[in-house]
């Protein structure tokens, strides 16, 4: 069931979006060569509490961490540790935090120091197929609309999208109903409704779309161990089109 939201319950989510886009911003600030994931996880967890939230992750079915922090190859659900970044790494960065009983949800993904123009492209075609995806929520669109867009902007620009991770409803939970996949035909799926709340998360690689699981039953790389990029936003269907709650 697919839960629509009100005006005060958006309100709250606004709330908890506006704290992971300050702690993303955050992030921008100190993800430089040297810094390991832990000092970054540190500090977010460190701002999240600070604004009077919880870190939505920690503790999340087992999860050790306030970030998932994915260096490279790994596609999703990074743990942070001891890692040092170095320059040419691209990390995704994905946080969430939750106040007055509400989820905020978003991932960027930053260069470390001077980067390829190859690794620079894939974060660019990334961020672009998450604004073709918004761009579809709009009221009365169906939610494969979504995913249409996404797939084939990404796959015009020769890259993939991941399959076996997808975007989902958010709210009182961090995963609700529907899921929101990448890919898919147009016209297909729910209707889209006012009061629905997304978290559209696009994962692309450069090579395949083929992903594994570490031995450490988290974290997820490619199977072809090519890059890979990971831009999410928590977004709101409003009467006045796709609001993106997670964003300052």
């Amino acid at each position: 069931m697919i839960e629509l939201k009100n005006k005060e319950q958006l309100q709250r989510m606004r709330k908890a979006g506006r704290i992971v886009a300050e702690t993303l911003e955050l992030m921008k600030e100190l993800v430089a060569p040297g810094v390991t994931t832990e000092d970054l996880d540190r500090a977010a967890e460190e701002y999240i509490v600070k604004c009077g939230a919880i870190p939505a992750f920690k503790g999340y079915n087992g999860f050790p961490a306030t970030l998932c922090t994915s260096v490279n190859e790994e596609v999703v659900h990074g743990i942070p540790g001891l890692r040092p970044l170095k320059s040419g790494d691209i990390i995704s960065i994905d946080c969430g935090a939750i106040i007055d009983g509400y989820v905020g949800d978003s991932a960027i993904t930053l260069a470390v120091g001077k980067i390829s123009t190859e690794h620079q492209n894939l974060l660019v075609v990334t961020k672009n197929s998450l604004a073709k995806g918004i761009a579809q929520a709009h009221k009365g669109n169906r939610l494969f609309d979504i995913s249409h867009a996404v797939q084939t902007y990404v796959e015009d620009n020769t890259m993939s999208v991941v399959r076996d991770y997808v975007g989902h409803g958010i709210g009182r939970k961090m995963h609700e109903e529907p899921q929101v996949p990448n890919f898919g035909k147009p016209g297909r799926g729910p209707r889209l409704e006012v009061g629905m709340v997304l978290a559209i998360e696009p994962m692309v690689n450069l090579g395949g779309y083929h992903v594994e699981t570490l031995e450490n039953q988290w974290t997820v790389v490619t199977k072809d161990r090519r890059a890979s990029a990971h831009f999410e936003h928590t977004v709101a269907i409003t009467e006045d089109g796709p609001e993106i709650l997670t964003r300052i």
